[in-house]
């Protein structure tokens, strides 16, 4: 028979417990974790969410409470009162921090309350093994059982304290907290938006927000010159381990800022939010350009914990050009992995095949060079030169890379191209050998956390398949105030350079924003560029066109993904491990079994018919 709570309060938490509280009467309430039988004695582990404390049953104190006790199993839910008592040295859990003592059960029958049983759970939360949990889908199909572990707890207290550290920051640097609309209209940019049926105007839809974009610039409009919000958003698109259709974003914007001051405000709040996490990071964070990022990393996310690329073109002759079959029209650049040391033979195979893999199959071929093997056979000189520019040491893992001339009229260069295929390499490679060197294992913050803020990227993406101009970061980015002439001339799109960053952890974008345009002539002069009539303008942005005519100030920001920053801060490789409620890869809450159908009433009230 289950007993009531009354008016019995809990006195201590089970982590609070300390050698000093010997003696004192407690009572404490939460799961049986697991129990120990000794006939005699009975040891119960009661677990809460701030740890675990043992609770000790005496059959010749009281057998009718032993005996009650006995019956308890696994996740029941029970109130214990007792007294503290030390454990002699040779019994301490000095796996716990309450390892140094023990609740002995008062006598008194009333002692023990059991407030709820529990079925036998599909895995047990007492075991923080996830590897031992059948599969994801189980746990995502009992959350509630999973969140009951201490990693899945921690994680989500460490997301309150991130959370939190940064509100402070922000707060204390003038910023107000403002919330924006959920329910708005459809303004697709990207990624599909997730609409709700209108039932007061049948056959229009309210969109949920991919971000609060146009609100927080029109907060800016309406003289709230510093804002910020940790807001959820909404994107219907293909999932990943990084990648949820609700997610959570750090969304900030202030007037008159230039760059630096955006970088200054965001280095300030992820170095009290890493703080909270118990890391120092080390600011102001290293900037380089898109071309530079480009250049030296292949990428636009640069992964600083490993060397940029090396051009070594220098070390190569004209004969090596034309006898190695190398096309001289592209880079010749050097991957170097630190410590890496020789390759076998069967890894250099490996590696062979990586390349061929990543190789553009429809472009130029992208060819490889093995750890130097061979080259530095027939052409040591050469093989030494390569080395040296590079900057290796003798263990370190040197790979040129190349593209080759496979047909007497090769096609165009495309050395962007080249670039991000080296760029992929470098990474691939750095991957496989990651046992070798401690690059992605450093114990100090400052190598262990590797920033950059990357700047200058294009302002427009050419699309091969409309023949016309996509924003690289969206139609709202203000170009370069010395780009702005072919902005408003509508020439040589492909070298304007916008005024959008990315700040970047580790090979991982964390955040995107900009300079926003203010002036309404920039802004209509940007959606004719990407192809839209001023009619389609006033159709999807008229409501903020006409705001930009009311003296509008400078202004800019960013949105940070805070998942994406307390899934690197708590060690994991996926988002579901430090969301409460997730979806799986294929967008579902396997908890609630949802999306589902609805009735054909709710359909009809919304004027609603669907097709299989």
């Amino acid at each position: 028979m289950l007993d009531f709570l009354g008016d019995l309060q809990r006195t201590h938490t089970c982590g609070a417990l300390r050698s000093q509280h010997d003696g004192q009467r407690v009572t404490l309430m939460g799961w049986v974790n697991r129990r120990r039988d000794l006939g005699q004695l009975l040891f119960i582990d009661l677990r809460d969410r701030t740890g675990i404390t043992q609770i000790v049953f005496d059959a010749g104190a009281n057998p009718a409470l032993h005996e009650k006790a006995s019956r308890l199993r696994s996740e029941y839910v029970i109130a214990i009162s007792g007294r503290v008592t030390r454990r002699s040295p040779d019994t301490v859990n000095k796996n716990i921090s309450t390892g140094e003592v023990e609740v002995v059960a008062d006598p008194d029958p009333s002692a023990l309350r059991l407030l709820n049983e529990s079925k036998t759970p599909p895995f047990s939360p007492a075991d923080d093994a996830t590897s031992t949990i059948a599969n994801e889908e189980m746990r995502l199909k009992y959350r509630y059982l999973d969140l009951r572990r201490p990693a899945m707890q921690s994680n989500i207290e460490l997301r309150h304290k991130v959370a939190l550290a940064i509100r402070n920051d922000l707060a204390a640097r003038g910023f107000l907290e403002i919330e924006t609309p959920f329910m708005t209209r459809s303004t697709p940019e990207g990624a599909r938006d997730y609409l709700v049926p209108s039932r007061v105007y049948p056959g229009s839809f309210y969109a949920l927000p991919q971000s609060p974009q146009l609100f927080k610039q029109i907060l800016m409009i309406s003289g709230f010159d510093k804002y910020f919000q940790i807001v959820r958003c909404f994107r219907d698109e293909d999932l990943r381990a990084d990648r949820q259709p609700e997610f959570t974003q750090i969304d900030l914007e202030m007037t008159y800022p230039q760059q630096e001051l955006v970088f200054a405000v965001v280095e300030g709040f992820l170095t009290a939010a890493f703080k909270a996490a118990g890391f120092a990071l080390k600011t102001p964070f290293q900037r380089m350009k898109y071309d530079e990022a480009i250049r030296l990393y292949g990428n636009d996310k640069p992964d600083l914990r490993l060397p940029p690329m090396t051009d070594v073109r220098p070390a190569f002759t004209a004969e090596d050009f034309s006898e190695l079959k190398i096309d001289d029209r592209l880079p010749v650049v050097a991957v170097r992995i630190p410590n890496a040391g020789k390759l076998s033979d069967k890894e250099s195979k490996e590696l062979r095949a990586a390349s061929d893999l990543r190789a553009p199959k429809d472009k130029q071929f992208l060819g490889t060079f093995y750890d130097l093997k061979q080259i530095e056979k027939k052409r040591p000189e050469l093989a030494k030169k390569i080395r040296q520019l590079a900057g290796a040491a003798e263990n370190d893992l040197v790979a040129p890379i190349a593209a080759i001339r496979r047909d007497a009229a090769p096609r165009p260069a495309n050395i962007t191209a080249q670039y991000v295929n080296a760029g992929h390499l470098r990474l691939e490679w750095a991957q496989k050998f990651a046992d070798r060197h401690n690059a992605f294992s450093h114990t100090d913050p400052a190598e262990r956390f590797r920033f950059a803020w990357v700047t200058d990227f294009p302002m427009f993406e050419y699309d091969d398949s409309t023949g016309g101009w996509n924003a690289a970061h969206h139609p709202f980015t203000s170009p370069h105030e010395q780009d702005m002439e072919k902005v408003l001339a509508v020439r040589d799109l492909g070298s304007v350079r916008a005024l959008a960053y990315d700040v970047v952890l580790n090979g991982t974008e964390l955040g995107s924003g900009s300079i926003r345009i203010h002036r309404q002539d920039v802004q209509k002069q940007i959606f004719r560029a990407l192809g839209m009539t001023d009619d389609e303008a006033r159709s999807r942005f008229g409501f903020f066109l006409e705001a930009l005519e009311y003296g509008t100030p400078p202004h800019g920001g960013i949105a940070l993904g805070l998942d994406r920053i307390v899934m690197i801060l708590a060690g994991a490789e996926s988002l579901r491990e430090v969301i409460p409620f997730p979806k799986t890869a294929k967008a579902v809450d396997l908890m609630v079994d949802a999306p589902t159908p609805v009735s054909e009433a709710q359909l009809k009230e919304l004027g609603i018919k669907t097709k299989s």
